[in-house]
């Protein structure tokens, strides 16, 4: 079976197609990013990324097809993917109607997919050992800190999420504070390489609380309190601000996560999302479920940040397919 997959939540315009049998294969990913727009305005306008989205989308899909070796895709191709949510409306829109369009011509089935679980399934690429049940599961990205026990493919269970900002969105929201190059995240991660991680004692909110919930707002506002200290910050302060601020996002990040993992008594952890792709963070997981004993499975850099790829592996493992007259953008599409 062959699933072409479309993405288009935010500002990446992606499509891939992967073959499955008994293991998933993937054939090919393609992306282009309008990041370099959205660095100049200093964030996402959500009008520029659906019109460069409008631009790309064809040649986005011809390309994928053509790197899967797919010469004739209305007999080749099985199954249509697509992201249907949460997302830019504008940009959901583009990816829905041109895979509702494909569907129609080429009398396939559809595959609907939240953009959430596509971040899940990215764990499921190009994984060496297999991923045991039950799993604890930390989304984490620009617009969503949640964490979630996955009991099998079919069966979730939400047990948290951010009340505020997500980890993402603080890192970007600091990055603006110190005049920093959009995205935040990357730019902090550089700067923190150089900086002390003890110079601020930055809170850590909600880290102690029962729950598995999160809060980052408060982080942000004590590095905005900073800011307005000395608005002429030096280059090694600036640094010291990075590596405190980082390494308050991740102190929470993995003490609410082990927290999970020890009281769900899972066999995995699997981390996901844009964040996901931050070194420290990657490296304290590692760490962290070395001493637990419970093995952590984290995607490769590039399937972090958003791609089609993980979009067919999460309908490749759902198979819910519908009528494609049914399927609509539905931005706020969250959990089930």
């Amino acid at each position: 079976m062959k699933i072409l997959a479309v993405e288009t939540s935010c500002d990446e315009t992606s499509a891939a197609v992967v073959e499955g049998k008994k293991d998933l294969k993937l054939l090919s990913n393609s992306i282009s990013s309008s990041l370099p727009i959205h660095a100049k305005t200093g964030g996402i306008i959500p009008e520029n990324a659906a019109r460069e989205q409008l631009k790309l989308i064809i040649k986005v899909i011809d390309l994928a097809l053509d790197q899967a070796k797919i010469k004739v895709p209305e007999k080749e191709i099985d199954k249509i993917a697509v992201t249907i949510g949460p997302g830019l409306i504008g940009s959901l829109l583009v990816g829905v109607e041109t895979a509702k369009t494909l569907a129609f011509i080429w009398n396939k089935p559809i595959i609907p997919v939240n953009h959430l679980f596509g971040h899940i399934y990215a764990n499921f690429i190009n994984q060496e050992k297999k991923i045991e049940f039950p799993s604890i599961v930390l989304i984490v990205s620009g617009g969503h800190t949640d964490l979630l026990l996955m009991k099998s493919h079919s069966n979730f269970q939400w047990l948290g999420g951010t009340r505020d900002d997500a980890a993402g969105e603080a890192f970007d929201k600091i990055g603006r504070l110190l005049n920093l190059p959009y995205p935040g995240g990357p730019s902090i991660e550089k700067a923190a390489e150089k900086g002390n991680e003890k110079a601020f004692n930055f809170p850590r909110p909600m880290i102690n609380s029962k729950d598995f919930d999160f809060s980052f707002s408060g982080l942000k506002t004590a590095v905005l309190r900073e800011t307005l200290k000395d608005k002429n910050l030096k280059s090694k302060e600036v640094s010291d601000i990075c590596a405190s601020a980082q390494k308050a996002i991740i102190d929470v990040l993995i003490k609410k996560t082990i927290l999970a993992a020890g009281k769900y008594k899972v066999k995995s952890i699997l981390l996901s999302g844009g964040v996901a792709a931050n070194n420290k963070l990657r490296e304290q997981f590692k760490i962290e479920s070395l001493k637990l004993g419970i093995p952590v499975f984290i995607p490769e850099k590039w399937l972090c940040t958003d791609n089609a790829a993980m979009i067919a592996s999460a309908a490749y493992y759902s198979g819910k397919d519908v009528d494609f007259g049914k399927i609509d953008a539905v931005p706020d599409l969250y959990f089930d």
